[in-house]
């Protein structure tokens, strides 16, 4: 059984009724299932619409996103059990480190789903989006974990993305390529723990795009 989902759930056999049970999960935010549903589809064709990619980024995101918030909150109370010597730390920690090792799994598992599947197809587009994607997974486990190679594959990730974008003539303007510059710049400032570095990013980004939605033609 994969992890939160109800032992009674059966996946469809066909691809339309996988992606029917997948919006239907996540209208009930049931985000484990949904995983479950997408990674069918995409071993049924790992060459997705852009709706699909739209759902598979969904499901994973909400389904780490549950762990990630647990995990926040259980290490709060952990450090608060600590400075009151309670006796009950080791109790929490515990705990906090079997979710810490749910939102490992997870990130692993659609780490890996990108890389010897999803990736494979797919244009430039396609890649900025996976890339971007991929990257924000290994922060995710670097945040709880700490692990220095998760930190470098995440740069190597969204440096990958950057470059693609930058080749493709994405618009530094597009929606992708923001949201991209603002995770490297997340992960300077809250990872690597260099401040200064991440906001300069920002900043130069947010200035080149001004410009070029400065350059639109108007609208007649």
């Amino acid at each position: 059984m994969h992890l939160g989902t109800s032992p009674t759930f059966r996946l469809p056999k066909n691809r339309d009724d996988l992606i029917f049970a997948a919006k239907l999960a996540d209208e009930a935010e049931r985000y484990d299932e949904m995983v479950l549903c997408m990674k069918e589809v995409v071993k049924d064709s790992p060459k997705l619409t852009l709706e699909e990619r739209n759902l598979l980024s969904v499901a994973y995101k909400n389904s780490v996103g549950i762990r990630r918030g647990s995990w926040r909150t259980l290490l709060s109370i952990e450090q608060r059990e600590e400075q009151k010597s309670t006796g009950n730390a080791a109790k929490v920690k515990e705990y906090r480190e079997m979710v810490e090792q749910e939102l490992s799994e997870i990130c692993e598992d659609i780490i890996q789903l990108l890389e010897n599947d999803v990736l494979v197809h797919g244009g430039s587009d396609d890649r900025v989006f996976y890339k971007k994607m991929q990257g924000d997974y290994h922060r995710y486990h670097v945040e709880a974990t700490n692990d220095e190679g998760h930190t470098q594959a995440a740069l190597r990730a969204y440096t990958d993305a950057l470059e693609t974008a930058k080749g493709s003539g994405l618009s530094i303007a597009h929606p992708i390529r923001l949201g991209l510059i603002l995770n490297i710049s997340g992960t300077y400032c809250e990872i690597l723990k260099n401040t200064e570095e991440g906001i300069a990013m920002m900043k130069a980004a947010l200035d080149e795009a001004g410009q070029d939605l400065e350059n639109l033609p108007e609208a007649e």
